[in-house]
């Protein structure tokens, strides 16, 4: 996830997908639908697209293994993939750097949060809290079961550390006569660094292992 505080020139607050789709291909591709609304999220430094792809290869490894193991879990691991947050309207969508799926049933189909199992972004320490949280919880709107953050370190260029997020299926205990501002939320569930493990390992949303030595360049 890599966004940036300055508009495009001439760019309306509100798009249909239609029009999204009438703009310049390098403008567009930067661009995500929230309700129709437009959120402009520019690409990465070099480092953001190189450890997207490298996570990517991993869970993919992890995913392919598992296919192996047990037949009949087909799945994909998406990069840069839109999911589509409603089911009749393409006007509100997001974009996360990496996301495993359920096999669609034909080729070149739209990507819908039902079909989505894990979506996770790579943020660089430039990545403002307020555009993190704001897109986590879209996420969590959309009934995604897992949530991942890929955090970056400068000097070394790194993964420093890795969290994954769980859906809360049952609302928690509150106090009396107050209500939540959102009726879902990820808890954390568990994470990783280089300094207090030797790999990323859970079990859900199947089993993962990923040697830190995979994720360096």
């Amino acid at each position: 996830m890599s966004t940036s505080g300055v508009e495009p020139p001439d760019l309306p607050e509100y798009l249909t997908w239609e029009e999204l789709g009438q703009l310049p291909e390098e403008l567009a591709t930067q661009i995500e639908l929230w309700d129709g609304r437009v959120v402009w999220v520019r690409r990465g430094p070099f480092e953001h697209q190189q450890y997207t792809g490298t996570f990517w290869s991993a869970l993919r490894r992890n995913a392919h293994d598992d296919m192996t193991r047990r037949t009949g879990h087909c799945r994909q691991v998406g990069m840069e993939t839109n999911i589509f947050l409603k089911a009749h309207d393409k006007a509100d969508f997001v974009t996360p750097d990496f996301l495993i799926f359920r096999c669609l049933e034909s080729e070149y189909q739209d990507v819908h949060a039902s079909d989505v199992l894990l979506a996770g972004e790579v943020l660089s320490p430039s990545n403002p809290k307020t555009d993190i949280e704001a897109k986590k919880i879209r996420y969590a709107g959309s009934g995604i079961p897992w949530y991942w953050e890929v955090h970056l370190a400068r000097n070394p260029r790194r993964i420093a550390t890795v969290r994954a997020y769980v859906l809360e299926t049952a609302p928690g205990q509150i106090h009396e006569g107050v209500r939540p501002l959102h009726q879902t939320n990820y808890l954390l569930a568990d994470e990783w660094t280089p300094a207090n493990t030797t790999a990323i390992e859970i079990e859900r949303p199947f089993p993962i292992s990923i040697p830190w030595a995979e994720l360096e360049f």
